[in-house]
Formats: C-alpha cells, sequence, structure tokens
C-alpha cells in the first residue's frame, strides 16, 4: 500500500523541519511505501527553501509550490491532484497535529472504512476565539449536511484514493469533504486524536472566515440534495409563493363580487400580486437550473451515481477497493 501525506502550509520555517523528522519517524516504522507532499501556498519566508533542500535529500518528497497565496482548499486539491497514494492522509503543517496518529487511521482504513476524520478531542486553542465558535460551526455544519461529526476543522483526515480523487473543490470548501462525499455513499467514522499548542508562527485562522464558511455551507447543502433536481426546491418555493398570492386574490375577488368590497385601498391586493410574480420567477430559475445541471453533467461526462464494486459470475470485482 502506498501512503501519500499531503501537507499544505504558509509561511512555517520554523516547523517544517522538525515535523519531517517526526513524519519520516513515524512513517518508517510501519514499513509502508509512502511520499510526503508538501504544498506550498505562497510562502513569503524560507520555507520553500527549506523543502527544496528536503526534496534533494528524500526523493520520497514532493514539493508543489505555488506563485501565490491560493487559500488551504486550492492546497489540498492541489495536493490530492499529485498524490499517487491508495491512501491519502492531510495534515496541517503547523505540529499541532500529531504523526503519531497516522497509524491508528490507516488502522480504520483498513477496516473497510472509505473516510476516517480526526476529533481534536482535547484541542490546545483559546476557547472565545477558536473553540466556541467551531463548537457552533461543527453543530450546524452536521444538522445541515446530515453528517454528524465533532471535529469538521480537523485537517488530520484519511481517504482512499478513490473517493478523494471524485471531489472536486473550491471556496473554504475543504472542511466539508465528508459531508461531499457523503453523498457517494461512503462509509466513514470519526476517531480522537492528539491535538498540541502551537510551538511557531501564528494561526491563518480567525473569526472573518466565518462568513464564508457559512456560505460555502449552504453551496454544500445545495449540493447534496439537489444537484441533480434543482427544479424541486425552486419549484417548491414558487408553488408555494404563487399558491398563497393566487388564494389571497381567489379570496378579494370574492368578496368584491359578492359583498362589495373595493380592491382600491387594500395591500393584499399588490401582495397577492406580488406572491404570484415571485411564483413565476422561482418556477423559472427552476426550470433554468434543470438545463443548467444537466449542461454541467453531460458536458463533464460527470457521474450521478457511484460503484464501488461490480461482481460478475466467476470473476473478481471489477474494482476491488481493498487495503
Amino acid at each position: 500500500m502506498l501512503l501519500s501525506i499531503v501537507l499544505p502550509l504558509l509561511n512555517e520555517e520554523e516547523n517544517i523541519p522538525l515535523l519531517y523528522k517526526e513524519l519520516k519517524e513515524v512513517l518508517n516504522s510501519m514499513e509502508e511505501e509512502h511520499e510526503i507532499i508538501f504544498i506550498d501556498d505562497g510562502s513569503t519566508d524560507t520555507s520553500l527553501k527549506l523543502l527544496q533542500d528536503l526534496q534533494k535529500e528524500d526523493s520520497g518528497v514532493v514539493v508543489v509550490s505555488f506563485r501565490k497565496n491560493f487559500g488551504q482548499t486550492a492546497a489540498m486539491s492541489a495536493g490530492f491532484d499529485y498524490a499517487r497514494g491508495d491512501v491519502i492522509i492531510t495534515m496541517d503543517a503547523d505540529l499541532q497535529n500529531d504523526p503519531h496518529d497516522i497509524p491508528m487511521l490507516i488502522s480504520k482504513i483498513r477496516e473497510g472504512y472509505d473516510v476516517v476524520t480526526g476529533w481534536r478531542f482535547e484541542r490546545k486553542d483559546k476557547f472565545i476565539s477558536r473553540r466556541l465558535p467551531s463548537i457552533i460551526a461543527n453543530k450546524i455544519i452536521s444538522s445541515t449536511t446530515g453528517v454528524s461529526l465533532h471535529d469538521y476543522g480537523c485537517t488530520l483526515k484519511a481517504f482512499r484514493k478513490e473517493v478523494i480523487k471524485n471531489v472536486k473543490l473550491y471556496g473554504e470548501m475543504h472542511r466539508f469533504i465528508p459531508a461531499i462525499a457523503s453523498g457517494m455513499g461512503i462509509s466513514f467514522t470519526e476517531v480522537k486524536v492528539n491535538h498540541r499548542p502551537r510551538r511557531f508562527g501564528t494561526s491563518k485562522y480567525g473569526i472573518s472566515r466565518t462568513i464564508r464558511v457559512i456560505l460555502d455551507l449552504m453551496t454544500v447543502k445545495f449540493l447534496l440534495s439537489y444537484s441533480t433536481r434543482p427544479i424541486q426546491i425552486f419549484g417548491l418555493i414558487g408553488l408555494s409563493s404563487g399558491g398563497l398570492g393566487f388564494l389571497m386574490a381567489l379570496i378579494m375577488t370574492f368578496q368584491r363580487q359578492f359583498f362589495g368590497v373595493p380592491l382600491s385601498d387594500r395591500p393584499l391586493l399588490f401582495l397577492a400580486v406580488l406572491l404570484m410574480f415571485i411564483g413565476v420567477q422561482f418556477i423559472t430559475m427552476g426550470l433554468l437550473a434543470e438545463l443548467q445541471a444537466r449542461t454541467y453533467h453531460e458536458s463533464q461526462n460527470k457521474p450521478i451515481y457511484f460503484v464501488r464494486n461490480v461482481f460478475r459470475k466467476g470473476q473478481k470485482p471489477d474494482n476491488d477497493d481493498s487495503v
């Protein structure tokens, strides 16, 4: 089995030597073939120089250098693109994730899970600025996506290659990978992992990311539930709005015809007309979204289903993903 360790980083010059040494100790003790992929996300310190030196000394090190800072999601996506491993493990490069947890993740993959995600059970971060927003976000994400995890923000995760290669990431969606992959029908589990305080450098996260995470969560929810049938959400809103407006207009028409109630001074008439127009707009939007969804899937030959194995009489599974 080939392991690919994917490490996005930005300005971690003090952490890189210690991280590499610790990683090699753990990986060599496992006696598994491995590669370590560092993605330099536009560092302005000596991080890239240190990585280049490591690559010259160790042929198992791969260095991907970005032209500028594109963000952690883009860095992870690049790592997945360049990874050759049967199992891909993601980690932060700030030494807060413990490399000694890697064997535990691999053991869970061997049990048959497609995705194993870490849970920083005893997180070593400030409560108000980091842990409290994370707790709230994890509950919102779990309830919205239907994929219940204690710690969506933990970068330490393990993926089977055939799962992660079918996941496309944009925005800040790297934290939603388990939820996105759940649409493929994967099996996943969560394990408690060690979390260490940051020794060098500064955190790249802050409260400002909350708004972007919320917007991406809306995107993920839509992709999970309605990406292949958008008319069902837009049409439902349109029918509800239009139906309510039509019912209000019908009642007012009945009142005008049989009870002589004037319509000229009734704001409800304008509301009824507005609701009907909104209903028509939402239904039209749903139909346009249906056309766009078909273009999206058909132009890229993007599947609307994912197969684990195909069993035929007298043959081994066509797509044996055992590790």
